[in-house]
């Protein structure tokens, strides 16, 4: 079981990722709805994974990640992107990102990707 930071700028998203994990029973500590919520709440809860949205307002993904991992560089950050630009999600992971889930999520690989992280 892990405590689980969602930063995702679309409520159905959250929603649909916190239904995934309660039934993998981790704890979902806090959401953030923009990049620079992400960074704050990152600092005040230290989560132990960071799932984080690559497009969001205010700060975009791989601003957060630098940021995290500037802040806590043992951060286990798994990205959440509908995006298939490679160089981006190659980018985030350059600077500390852990792994990456693409939507729509596939259930099971969720939990495993997360249950990977989490070790």
């Amino acid at each position: 079981m892990a405590d689980i930071l969602i930063a995702d700028d679309s409520d159905a998203i959250r929603l649909v990722l916190k239904d995934i994990l309660s039934i993998g029973e981790h704890n979902v500590i806090a959401e953030a709805i923009d990049g620079a919520e992400a960074v704050e709440l990152y600092q005040k809860h230290n989560p132990q994974i960071l799932l984080l949205d690559l497009a969001m307002p205010r700060k975009d993904g791989l601003t957060v990640v630098k940021e995290v991992i500037a802040y806590d560089p043992n951060a286990k950050i798994i990205l959440i992107t509908a995006s298939d630009d490679q160089k981006v999600i190659n980018q985030c992971l350059e600077c500390g990102a852990s792994s990456y889930i693409s939507k729509p999520f596939d259930f099971n690989g969720v939990l495993k990707t997360i249950t990977e992280i989490a070790q």
